[in-house]
């Protein structure tokens, strides 16, 4: 499915503006001012607002998505409890039902203006229910969204019997990306041990990693320490990622200041989910309470291609959540306290060019050469559209537009005056 388009008098996210973009065949082959208006048969224009390329959650778990309430809901909140929860429910799930909930959030993905998800997959299910269902799912949504799989070992690779059976036949199965979760391991050398062991099928798979790493208050959980040095032995920098990190909210600077370079010259994307991170850390804190999310701004500085994921909707985990990237990079912007105007425009790149990073997208972008997958913003800039949750216009894929939604206007009549409130700072 590959269209002709023409964008016109659109603003870029850099900043360019009076901008027209064409696509040819689903491709971006011209970007620059006054195209001619018969360059194409269809045309949108962008009256001046933001045109971006495609959102992109760089994590989230398809399976357990729009299962809230399934068995029980999560009476303390805390991640332990949800993960207890899963397991209750892992024996009433059929790929049917997986396939079904996955399917529906898709459509809110693709609603939101999401070109791109990479989901964590449970493989600690014998059956691999999951990875029977998201792949078929990724096979079927792959015209109108594209899904990355990672084989998730939710109960812990060493810790779980038969996780090496079950991620052997996950890679058969056509698995994209290799997980982990090493801080959920019995021992903390059990967690370097599984770090060690999973990098090198990895590695000799030739394919990426992305672990859940470190996902805690304590302070000495420091796998991501070990992640980075492994990326190095195994000559894999630039694809791998380290998912949440929030141990590092809790570290002491010094050794902070050790490990941020380590990870940088390892090339280790680091992954923040802010919405799962705030709800499910400091559990145990009274007051002061920690934040829970990691260093975004440091690990940015450093050098650190940072992205932010989603993570959870409507499940064990989080019982909210539309599956809306703007909201995301908004609630990563508060925490980590980024309010200037570039580190405002860095949370928006967190859910866009920094995330396709992480996943290894190819052709993704606004330049000749570039996919055809564009999303047009109800706003001015990035910074206008994380303030306002702004509506997504027009949703681009291959060069056709294939979801629309009006601009937020709301109409006011105050005695004789009627007037319209956009929630726009310019107009």
């Amino acid at each position: 499915m590959t269209g002709d388009l023409l964008i016109r008098n659109a603003a870029l996210p850099d900043g360019r503006r009076g901008v027209d973009i064409l696509i040819r065949g689903g491709v971006i082959e011209t970007v620059g001012p006054g195209l001619p208006e018969a360059a194409a048969p269809a045309v949108i224009d962008a009256a001046g607002d933001l045109v971006a390329p495609p959102f992109v959650d760089s994590h989230l778990h398809l399976d357990s998505t729009l299962s809230l309430g399934l068995p029980r809901l999560n009476r303390s909140g805390t991640l332990l409890e949800g993960i207890a929860l899963w397991g209750e429910l892992k024996p009433d799930l059929t790929v049917e039902a997986i396939h079904a909930r996955a399917k529906r959030l898709c459509t809110w993905s693709i609603a939101q203006g999401i070109g791109a998800i990479r989901s964590h997959v449970d493989i600690c299910d014998d059956r691999l229910l999951a990875v029977e269902a998201l792949t078929a799912l990724r096979a079927e949504m792959a015209p109108w969204i594209t899904i990355q799989l990672v084989a998730f070992p939710q109960d812990g690779w060493l810790r779980y019997p038969r996780s090496a059976e079950n991620l052997r036949r996950a890679m058969a199965m056509g698995i994209d990306v290799i997980g982990g979760i090493p801080h959920f391991e019995r021992t903390m050398a059990d967690g370097a041990e599984s770090v060690r062991q999973l990098m090198a099928i990895a590695a000799e798979a030739g394919m990426m990693v992305d672990m859940h790493c470190d996902e805690s208050d304590d302070p000495l959980s420091r796998h991501i320490e070990t992640l980075a040095a492994e990326t190095v032995r195994h000559g894999m920098q630039g694809r791998v990622a380290g998912s949440h990190l929030t141990s590092m909210h809790s570290m002491d600077n010094y050794y902070a200041s050790k490990l941020i370079p380590l990870i940088a010259e390892a090339g280790v994307s680091a992954i923040a989910n802010p919405l799962i991170n705030i709800t499910l850390q400091g559990r145990h804190d009274t007051y002061p309470k920690r934040r829970g999310m990691t260093r975004v701004p440091e690990l940015m500085a450093a050098g650190v291609n940072v992205a932010f994921g989603h993570d959870c909707v409507m499940d064990p985990w989080y019982p909210l959540g539309t599956h809306d990237m703007l909201e995301v990079a908004s609630m990563g912007l508060h925490v980590a306290q980024m309010t200037g105007v570039d580190a405002m425009r860095s949370c928006f790149d967190a859910v866009t060019v920094n995330a396709a990073r992480a996943m290894g997208l190819e052709g993704y972008g606004i330049a000749p050469g570039c996919r055809g997958d564009l999303v047009l913003l109800d706003a001015g800039d990035p910074i206008e559209a994380i303030r306002t949750r702004a509506a997504r216009r027009a949703v681009i894929r291959g060069g056709i537009a294939i979801a629309e939604s009006p601009a937020r206007v709301s109409r006011l009549r105050l005695g004789d005056e009627a007037m319209e409130v956009r929630f726009r700072a310019a107009g």
